[in-house]
């Protein structure tokens, strides 16, 4: 039995609920996100173009993204069977080449790269790489840049210290918000989330992406988009 599969299985499904109540109440921007994305690959992608999105859970705002865009083949990439199931019908009104690979995104674009036979014009992760270290983190980046063609971008929305903040004043803004304004949610849900948070959780500032970026041989760099509280943003990282 595939022990960390499981444990991504048993969290989207106690957590689905959750999670819409999150998205359905904009608690953390997700419609700001997604129409930031729809504009970029709209304005950047006016010819067909393939998307890899690593960590896609049941991909709802990236098929609101996709709509109506020259999008030609996806590859969405999840830990979690059950969700990818959800996105392969989410997907269905999206006219594309698709598909679905359930397994760690380290170890998807790992592959990928060593094995030099796909490359995409864009690759993006959606509150994703905050899971990750720093050291994973970094590797990650690496092989995206090796996954990009030519003028390709990885697209990276998530959770972004500000300057000078540590991960500790990060949390506590990040839940001192969270409990005062996501009013949708039970005391059980929030304590919920309180604890991946807590747990889980571990955001790296936009400088630090930055280096990264520069250290993988992307040649620039932007912000399109800043959430009201300045917890998270959308970075392109451009080949």
């Amino acid at each position: 039995m595939n022990t960390l599969k499981t444990q991504s299985d048993d969290y989207f499904q106690k957590n689905w609920e959750i999670y819409q109540k999150v998205v359905v109440n904009n608690y953390m921007e997700h419609r700001e996100f997604s129409s930031a994305l729809y504009n970029f690959l709209n304005d950047y992608c006016q010819t067909p173009f393939s998307l890899l999105e690593l960590g896609c859970g049941d991909a709802t705002l990236t098929v609101q993204a996709l709509l109506n865009t020259t999008i030609a083949s996806y590859t969405g990439v999840d830990l979690s069977g059950v969700a990818l199931e959800i996105a392969k019908v989410n997907m269905v009104q999206i006219q594309c080449e698709q598909t679905f690979i359930e397994d760690d995104i380290s170890k998807v674009v790992e592959k990928l790269a060593q094995n030099q036979k796909q490359s995409f014009d864009v690759v993006m992760t959606s509150f994703v790489l905050h899971h990750l270290s720093l050291a994973e983190k970094d590797k990650v980046i690496q092989q995206v840049s090796h996954l990009l063609k030519p003028n390709g971008v990885f697209v990276l929305i998530d959770t972004v210290l500000k300057k000078e903040e540590d991960r500790e004043h990060f949390i506590n803004r990040y839940l001192e918000n969270m409990y005062q304004n996501w009013n949708a949610l039970s005391s059980q849900d929030m304590l919920m989330i309180d604890n991946h948070i807590s747990t889980y959780d571990f955001p790296e500032s936009q400088t630090t992406f930055y280096e990264l970026a520069e250290k993988h041989n992307f040649v620039d760099f932007k912000c399109l988009y800043k959430d009201t509280i300045e917890s998270a943003q959308f970075l392109c990282l451009y080949k």
